[in-house]
Parts: structure tokens; sequence; C-alpha cells
């Protein structure tokens, strides 16, 4: 009896790691409202902290985000979308807020030739040749 494998597709992170410092004072102050139990750990207070400032900040960046013409979430680059742009003869601008994925079948040359500038506020994923082709296009 032979046994068929299906690989499955690979889980896209949902978060960012974040490398932060703090001061001796304030850590010891996360430390004793974790362990009053107001926190469940460090990363909790860290994320509820981050949470209220945009809350406290929601309609700036809600006017940024219009001024700027940003998309926000997930955005995903096929092979097949760039070639249909490359097809149509457009070159992207592309501008997100959240995560920018270019997929890892994507060559370099054809993310060269169809995206024009690429800004992203977040996180992108991409190929290591597919970063080093737009370098010069990443703000």
């Amino acid at each position: 009896m032979s046994a068929i494998i299906h690989r499955l597709r690979e889980k896209t992170a949902d978060t960012e790691k974040l490398t932060i410092n703090v001061g001796y004072v304030d850590l010891g102050h996360i430390d004793l409202l974790t362990q009053e139990g107001f926190y469940s750990n460090r990363s909790d207070f860290i994320r509820t902290a981050i949470r209220n400032q945009l809350a406290a900040h929601a309609d700036a960046v809600k006017q940024s985000i219009v001024r700027h013409t940003l998309e926000i979430g997930l955005r995903c680059f096929r092979r097949e979308d760039l070639e249909a742009v490359q097809a149509a003869g457009e070159k992207l601008r592309i501008k997100v807020v959240g995560l920018t994925i270019i997929a890892a079948d994507v060559p370099p040359e054809l993310a060269r030739a169809t995206i024009e500038s690429l800004t992203v506020l977040g996180a992108l994923q991409a190929s290591p040749a597919v970063k080093s082709a737009l370098a010069d296009r990443i703000s």
C-alpha cells in the first residue's frame, strides 16, 4: 500500500516580532502588573499598550490612510497577477498598511518589470532575489 503525501500550504504568520528596549524601572512595573494578574505576560501588556495608543490616534491614522491612498490588511501578488499586469502594459504602485506578500514563484525580472514602487508599512514577505531587484523602488 503506497502512501500519498499532500503538502499543506504554508501558513503565513499573522504577527511580526519586534524587539524593544525598555528601562529597568518600566520593566519592573510591567512585571509587577503581570505578577498581580492584570496581564498574562509582558507581551500581553505591550500588545495592550499598542492597541490603546492606536485607538487614541485612530482618527489621525484613518486620515493618513485616506491621504496616502493606502490599502489595509494582507495583499498578495502571485505570478499570474503580475503576468496579467505585464500583459496589460501597466505598472503597479503598491501602498499597503499590513502585510504584503510577493509569492515565491515570482521571478525578480517579472517583479521589476511590473512594480514601479512599493511602500509597505508593516511587513514585506518576498524572496531575497525579489527584494534585491526592487531595492531601489521600496520606500
